[in-house]
């Protein structure tokens, strides 16, 4: 598959789209879940805002609460066990957390789509291509099946699937992984949502792959003027696409500003050893990376002050015995931390 280059592969400038109001604001969200260790809080206070038009990645390591976020905004979290506890979700200016189970399911796959992070088991095996993408257009659309297929063969296309007409008879076997996270976009695309949401949408893929998908999905939801929030861990998948970018860490977001300014400059520990962990192209071949030392924090035993405190080498007394608030450092960066890195 080929992509084009020029449209495609130009980043927005960061920033460019957050002038307008927000489309997505979240407030003070807080989902804990209920286990035999005792109350885990994954997502702890989280506020972040999300314009038409713009990216907003959010990473960080496995276990700090990007996926969690992204369920808890779709309501997807699992009951009892797992609860929405605090928090306001202000989507278009309606509070979701607010809606009955039948107002949330018009919302969701119509106007917030969601793309999970294996598309092999998130696709039916025993239903074909064309069902699939179909059925939310005629769900959500009222098309009759026959017009929710020629959607469907369209948006195959879009997403540059090959002979689309022909493959929606296909079934989710008979596509490689890149293919088959095609449908995905296809299938979020399907109902032109506002907000769409990527969570880990390339990490089984290999290299290549990986940029053709992620160039088709920014492509698409630049033509839609659609939001996007991914969800990865992937810092060089983050400095290509996003517009801006949320760090998570044990559950809270440690520091967020636009994505360049963020890479030119960060404010927090904890992205600074994000960002010595990793190879740089431009770097001394012979030079070692720098590992974060210690382990991610066991979220059922939170320490009283920063969950960065024990892996951080800058941390100080205070770090150990209070939280810090985020707070604005200047120029829309923000950073959860007392020290100077």
């Amino acid at each position: 598959m080929t992509t084009n280059s020029s449209a495609t592969l130009e980043r927005p400038k960061a920033g460019s789209a957050t002038s307008s109001a927000p489309l997505l604001r979240v407030r003070d969200l807080t989902t804990r879940f209920r286990t035999d260790r005792g109350t885990i809080t994954s997502v702890d206070h989280v506020s972040f805002d999300v314009a038409a038009g713009e990216t907003l990645a959010i990473v960080g390591e496995s276990g700090s609460g990007k996926s969690v976020t992204s369920l808890s905004i779709m309501r997807l979290i699992a009951a009892p066990a797992g609860r929405i506890d605090e928090g306001e979700i202000l989507f278009e200016g309606q509070d979701l957390l607010k809606l009955s189970d039948a107002q949330m399911r018009q919302i969701r796959g119509n106007r917030i789509a969601m793309i999970f992070q294996e598309p092999m088991s998130s696709l039916n095996p025993g239903l074909t291509i064309g069902k699939q993408v179909a059925e939310p257009i005629q769900l959500h659309q009222g098309k009759t099946w026959k017009e929710a297929y020629q959607d469907a063969a369209e948006l195959l296309a879009r997403v540059r699937i090959p002979d689309a007409a022909n493959r929606l008879n296909t079934y989710p076997h008979q596509f490689s992984g890149g293919m088959r996270q095609r449908v995905m976009i296809a299938m979020a695309l399907a109902c032109r949502p506002r907000l769409i949401i990527a969570d880990e949408p390339t990490t089984a893929l290999d290299v290549t792959v990986q940029q053709q998908v992620l160039d088709v999905l920014k492509e698409l939801t630049r033509e839609t003027n659609s939001a996007l929030i991914l969800i990865t861990h992937d810092l060089g998948v983050v400095a290509r696409y996003a517009d801006r970018v949320a760090v998570m860490y044990g559950g809270r977001i440690v520091e967020t500003a636009p994505a360049l300014p963020l890479y030119g400059e960060p404010k927090h520990p904890y992205t600074l050893g994000l960002m010595a962990s990793i190879p740089r192209l431009d770097g001394d071949p012979h030079q070692r990376l720098v590992p974060i030392e210690g382990q991610p924090p066991d979220l059922s035993r939170m320490p009283p002050g920063c969950a960065f405190a024990p892996r951080c080498k800058y941390a100080i007394e205070r770090c150990r015995a209070e939280r810090p608030p985020l707070t604005d450092v200047g120029a829309g960066h923000l950073k959860a931390c007392f020290v100077e890195v």
